[in-house]
């Protein structure tokens, strides 16, 4: 066999298309046996190369965009934000294990309530400030108190007291003990911005410690960004130009992909991803993460207010053909609780819920209702089909003797406008590495995006009791009730996980595994890849 078939299954593995066992069985068969593990290891652990503009395709945009990342939402943000221009304390690899990012280490207690948190030494910001500890404690209050209107608010007010203990450590005393506090600090929302002598952050300005800094920036249009060339690791932050382009249709980003006109998209069409990747030149990348499609009700508002209702609309969608249809088989079924198949806690034994119209009827006879009438308002910006999605459902509840009337919202600022604004909606959440962490985000009594305002008392008593847990047979124990608790009694459809799938041209170097906990790369193509 000739070097150049080699040198394909090589390229395959530098790109993060091939493992190292399909690549020695594949070397093999070609007649490398002996030389195998050793050409694996030079595709695999290719240094990354410096150079060249990166042009990334990303959906989600608004013209309410802004660098106060308390705000931000969805991919657009999440890519430039806290992908390329901002760190935080500790990031998620993509092994989904949460690390030091600008902590040098993080120091638990015997129990686990009291974290000491050392601040990573000579990192600079874009602006010339050097890192301390007043950073850190200033960017974390910016999401805190009575006035906050963070959407980590309660992730944020969950860490406690802190101080600092001199310029480089900060020391976090929490209500009680939480083993995956870490975690915590790794929150999209709470990147790391510079403090002036007030203990204030202009936000808006866009400065940060990350891989490059803000050259200009149309909210809704896209962002350009330059390296830093000071960056605090090495082998990130490898482009010297990048280009986010918001394109918020998947039909014009699957064309700009198709065209060359960018080198890599966030969330393909999934109508089309097949043909997309049979195009010389550009791989269609598929990972199993923590997203998944919702419909949360307005629990406070009739109808949804009756269990019974909700157990009818959660028993008249057929999951199946949802993740046949609207997902084209990149996903795996929900089960009306927040928590995948590929985390820690999943229930595995909650039995997996089926469409069954004639026992949603049952229920709305218990709730003393011959038929229902109601609607919900869509928009594809809540995920990629959502309309069409929403049409399908619309059509399995009728056999159910329910009535859904689906209302296109606009896409354009959906998330503020729509969602949560109105009693059932289309939602999506791209999930979070823990259960505590997704349970206390999406839905503990009082949160910012707890989108069903839901308040269980068994569910919220469990939240704490599950936190502070450190016998790893309790604490799943307790993770499954609160996901049975969900799925029997809160207020949210939840019909499926969606993969995560990506597309980017074979000219760009990443990692041999991909974060999967965010799309393309878990937000951080921007960070960690680079041209080959």
């Amino acid at each position: 066999m000739s070097d150049y078939e080699i040198k394909k299954l090589q390229k395959r593995v530098t790109n993060g298309g091939m493992s190292r066992r399909e690549f020695i069985m594949a070397a093999t068969a070609m007649g490398f046996a002996v030389a195998a593990p050793t050409l694996y290891s030079q595709a695999a652990y290719a240094a990354p190369k410096k150079g060249g503009l990166y042009r990334i395709g990303i959906p989600a945009a608004n013209t309410g965009d802004n660098f106060d990342t308390g705000t931000n939402s969805d991919a657009f943000m999440i890519n430039v934000a806290q992908g390329a221009v901002r760190n935080c304390v500790t990031e998620v690899t993509a092994d989904g294990q949460a690390v030091p990012e600008l902590a040098e280490s993080l120091e638990p207690s015997a129990d686990a309530a009291t974290w000491v948190v050392k601040v990573r030494q000579g990192v600079t910001f874009h602006n010339g400030k050097t890192l301390d500890a007043d950073d850190i404690i200033a960017s974390i209050e910016h999401h805190r108190g009575e006035d906050a209107t963070s959407a980590a608010k309660s992730v944020a007010e969950s860490m406690g007291k802190i101080k600092k203990d001199g310029n480089n450590t900060v020391i976090f005393e929490l209500e009680s003990g939480n083993a995956d506090f870490p975690f915590l600090l790794s929150d999209y929302h709470i990147t790391i911005g510079p403090a002036d002598n007030m203990g204030k952050i202009d936000w808006h300005a866009g400065v940060g410690t990350g891989p490059y800094s803000l050259k200009s920036f149309e909210p809704g249009v896209g962002a350009n960004l330059i390296r830093n060339p000071d960056y605090f690791k090495p082998d990130e932050g490898n482009f010297d130009e990048v280009k986010a382009i918001a394109i918020n249709d998947g039909a014009a980003r699957m064309n700009a992909m198709s065209t060359g006109q960018v080198d890599a998209i966030v969330r393909c069409d999934l109508k089309t991803a097949h043909l997309l990747d049979k195009k010389s030149g550009i791989s269609v990348l598929q990972v199993a993460g923590t997203k998944h499609y919702t419909y949360p009700m307005d629990v406070r508002q009739a109808p949804f207010d009756n269990n019974d209702v909700r157990m009818a609309l959660k028993l008249g969608i057929d999951r199946e053909a949802f993740v046949k249809t609207v997902l084209r088989g990149y996903g795996s079924l929900g089960n009306d609780h927040p928590i995948g198949t590929s985390q820690n806690y999943h229930a595995s034994n909650l039995e997996q819920r089926k469409y069954d119209p004639e026992k949603a009827k049952w229920h709305l006879k218990r709730a003393g209702l011959d038929g229902l009438e109601v609607e919900m308002s869509a928009s594809d910006a809540a995920f990629a089909g959502a309309v069409d999605a929403t049409q399908l459902y619309a059509e399995s509840l009728k056999k159910a003797g329910i009535n859904l009337t689906v209302k296109r919202a606009s896409a354009d600022g959906y998330w503020s406008n729509t969602w949560m604004k109105v009693p059932w909606s289309a939602s999506y959440w791209s999930g979070r590495p823990t259960a505590d962490w997704m349970f206390t985000i999406g839905w503990a009594a009082g949160g910012n995006w707890t989108e069903t305002f839901w308040n269980n008392a068994r569910f919220e008593e469990l939240l704490v009791a599950g936190r502070a847990e450190l016998d790893e047979a309790k604490r799943g124990a307790i993770y499954q009730e609160m996901q049975a608790i969900c799925r029997d009694e809160g207020g949210a459809v939840i019909p499926c996980f969606a993969n995560n799938v990506d597309a980017a041209s074979d000219k760009l170097g990443r990692p041999a595994k991909m974060g999967g906990n965010f799309e393309l790369d878990g937000s951080r193509s921007i960070s960690r890849w680079w041209f080959t």
